[in-house]
């Protein structure tokens, strides 16, 4: 972009004469009137498709994929059928060899009014039952971790395809114009980097915003090099104006350019966060009870429940989609120790949720905002190594909770043995489509045309599940 404004700069002032000096280029630019109007905010808010339910969505990612039959999907069976290997499983081919049936060791009381089967390993996510919506009925493409990513996170198993978070701040903009849109809160990078989170062949303003924070980080460091040393606030307008104002210029005697596009509104991001990011992620405002409901006061805080308390804090001031990863690479990825890293990743994981989906209820806020729960397959029911379990993308669970989707649900059902989806089968897709219609968004109509032609997030594909909605 500054290759650009000194193109710009150069250009007027050979036509204007050298002499004229910065007094004459603004002049030039001062009558240039409308052609010198930095152009419209692509993340302001924009009318959807229909009637929301939602405005904003949290996904948290467990990612490695964990397991169904250990967590939502209980399985009796396993405990009859040990050890073997039944013939109406045999053909199904995972990514490494596995052994015979293994049964959970976790109990699954029935909790809440609805009697929801929730496995003792999240006790405290299960005092919400009456709020969760299990898909039991999940299935994907690839049992690999880089594929099966790219699904969950863009509706297409390459990388070549935006995220949905991107998509929604495309379609929907943002209620908060000093902030990113799409925020990703991860300790390190899961699978696939950045490249989960990417805009691809959307404008760059829609990319994700990754933010790693370690517990007891100094909110005026969130950003690096956010705070400008030298130029007071006011000084720092007049100067991104006038950048902005040469750029317009650039758009209009050259064309529209993308990059610059996405240059000139990530220049004003910037300008913005400077004051907005600090307020939105001090946790020093927070009420000493709310930062001990999520454990953030306790000798054993960790970065995911602090990352859960951030996304409340991130929605409530108006950002559209927020992610929050378990931790860097796969930690679900239980090919060995199978129940006793389930039993960790959990105990990291339940009191982080269960203080957002009550914060989120005693604030009002979670029948506009989903909570997404799931990984990007599940486990397979039968034995890996003897204590493992392996990648499964025959079928798996997720719950939602939130904007306008039924609580105390369990929809659809894996066979006896929690090995594949048969009753209700869904699909990424599907699950995708049913997020964006509560958002407001048809599915079908959210398209960007690039390389000659339309593109969406569900591709060709997907349908709503108008039977777990409210």
């Amino acid at each position: 972009m500054v290759d650009n404004i000194l193109v710009s700069r150069r250009d007027m002032l050979t036509r204007c004469g050298t002499g004229l000096g910065m007094i004459g280029l603004a002049g030039v630019l001062a009558d240039q009137g409308a052609l010198a109007t930095p152009p419209i905010d692509p993340l302001a808010p924009k009318v959807p498709h229909h009637l929301a339910k939602a405005k904003h969505i949290i996904h948290v990612y467990m990612n490695g994929g964990p397991s169904q039959v250990d967590t939502f999907d209980p399985k009796p069976a396993l405990r009859t059928y040990q050890g073997q290997r039944p013939a109406s499983i045999a053909s199904l081919r995972t990514e490494n060899t596995t052994v015979g049936l293994r049964p959970s060791p976790f109990k699954f009381p029935r909790c809440g009014q609805s009697g929801l089967p929730i496995s003792e390993i999240y006790p405290r996510v299960a005092k919400f039952a009456d709020d969760l919506c299990v898909i039991r009925s999940m299935y994907t493409d690839i049992p690999n971790h880089e594929p099966s990513m790219f699904m969950m996170n863009s509706g297409h198993v390459q990388a070549l395809r935006p995220s949905y978070g991107s998509w929604m701040v495309y379609g929907l903009g943002t209620e908060n114009q000093n902030l990113p849109g799409y925020i990703v809160l991860s300790p390190g990078l899961p699978v696939n980097g950045a490249a989960n989170w990417s805009n691809r062949f959307l404008p760059g303003i829609y990319q994700g915003c990754h933010i790693n924070l370690p517990v007891g980080y100094d909110a005026r460091t969130v950003l690096p090099f956010l705070r400008n040393q030298h130029l007071s606030a006011p000084s720092q307008r007049r100067q991104l104006d006038f950048m902005q104002r040469l750029n317009a210029l650039q758009t209009q005697r050259r064309g529209e350019d993308a990059l610059l596009e996405a240059r000139i509104a990530s220049l004003e991001m910037a300008f913005r966060m400077q004051t907005a990011a600090q307020e939105a992620f001090d946790l020093s405002q927070e009420t000493l009870a709310t930062k001990e409901m999520y454990g953030y006061e306790s000798p054993n805080r960790n970065v995911f429940a602090m990352n859960c308390l951030l996304a409340r804090r991130l929605v409530e001031r108006g950002v559209r989609a927020v992610q929050i990863y378990t931790g860097a690479g796969q930690p679900w990825d239980t090919h060995g120790n199978n129940d006793g890293q389930h039993r960790q990743l959990a105990r990291n994981t339940d009191g982080g949720i269960a203080a957002l989906l009550h914060d989120l209820k005693h604030r009002g806020l979670l029948d506009e905002t989903i909570v997404l729960w799931g990984g990007e397959f599940g486990r397979t029911p039968a034995s890996q190594g003897g204590d493992g379990r392996d990648h499964n993308h025959w079928g798996f669970s997720v719950w939602l909770a939130g904007g306008g989707f039924k609580g105390g649900l369990a929809y659809g059902a894996t066979d006896e043995f929690g090995f594949r989806a048969e009753e209700r089968r869904t699909h990424v897709h599907d699950l995708h489509a049913t997020i964006l219609h509560l958002m407001g968004l048809d599915h079908e109509r959210l398209t960007y045309r690039y390389s000659g032609r339309d593109f969406r997030l569900t591709d060709v594909h997907g349908n709503v599940i108008r039977d777990i909605l409210t």
